[in-house]
């Protein structure tokens, strides 16, 4: 006597291998179809759910995922693969919105040192995940002094986190005593940040001040400039065919220092300048 459970079963088993295999080769238009397939001969089949929903993200149909994976919780509520996907759907929609609002970049002659003028410093993460995910290399961000601390904000006002207190105290004297700033990102690496600051005008009063101390090493290049400004120039070019690249962080010096450097430092020259204000 013929079984259709069994037929069901069979078929379900053929339809997954096929749908697996059209993944591995990365056709994935090809198995969305498949997985769809399967889920109308049997509606419960949490696994052609998840398939179905790897497959929109490939192609790019993320609200499509989000309906497959929220079927798959609706049929198990405990599924860790859809609840992991739904949540990383969730930070790309918040992303694309946040990359919607105002954005400014900046050319890649910013990226040129200037010996005491320019240095690079660590963001220190404080604000909002999902704005500092949608920032990008060479991105231009805002400073902006509260108490003790440089809060580095994007152009919508979004707090991203943060200057390096040692850095960034140096830098509220300067910004207090009348000297101006402008801020991009210098590199991006799993939401860890490195801001590239300019000094762009020194008040009369800071004449002499180095808004970043120098410091002689013995292993540094001159053409440490030369590889920035190139770096900088392919990251766009990149970006502008839809990949994004980042500085190469093993050629720059450490953090708070400028990109020339001349005269001798000492760690205990840093806030010297301002002694006698105090």
């Amino acid at each position: 006597m013929f079984d259709i459970s069994d037929e069901k079963a069979r078929l379900q088993r053929q339809m997954s291998e096929e749908a697996i295999a059209l993944a591995m080769k990365g056709q994935w238009k090809e198995a969305i179809a498949v997985n769809q397939s399967i889920i109308e001969v049997v509606p419960t089949d949490v696994d052609a759910y998840n398939r179905l929903g790897k497959a929109y993200i490939e192609v790019g149909e993320f609200a499509q995922a989000k309906e497959a994976y929220t079927k798959t919780l609706e049929l198990n509520p405990h599924n860790v693969i859809a609840r992991k996907n739904l949540d990383l759907l969730s930070q790309k929609e918040n992303s694309r919105v946040a990359k919607k609002k105002v954005r400014s970049k900046v050319s890649p002659n910013f990226f040129i040192g200037e010996m005491g003028k320019t240095g690079m410093v660590t963001l220190q993460k404080s604000g909002s995940n999902t704005a500092l995910a949608a920032m990008t290399v060479s991105d231009r961000v805002r400073l902006k002094v509260e108490g003790h601390n440089v809060v580095v904000e994007n152009e919508n006002g979004e707090k991203l986190g943060i200057l390096e207190p040692q850095q960034g105290n140096r830098l509220v004297k300067l910004i207090g005593g009348g000297n101006k700033y402008e801020a991009a990102i210098s590199s991006l690496d799993n939401s860890k940040a490195k801001i590239f600051v300019r000094e762009t005008f020194q008040h009369p009063s800071l004449a002499g001040k180095h808004s970043f101390p120098t410091k002689i090493a013995e292993d540094f290049q001159p053409h440490i400039k030369d590889t920035l400004l190139r770096d900088s120039e392919e990251e766009l070019l990149e970006e502008e065919e839809g990949e994004e690249a980042e500085l190469e962080e093993g050629e720059l010096l450490p953090e708070g220092f400028s990109i020339f450097e001349a005269g001798v430092y000492r760690e205990d020259m840093a806030d010297e300048e301002f002694a006698d204000e105090e």
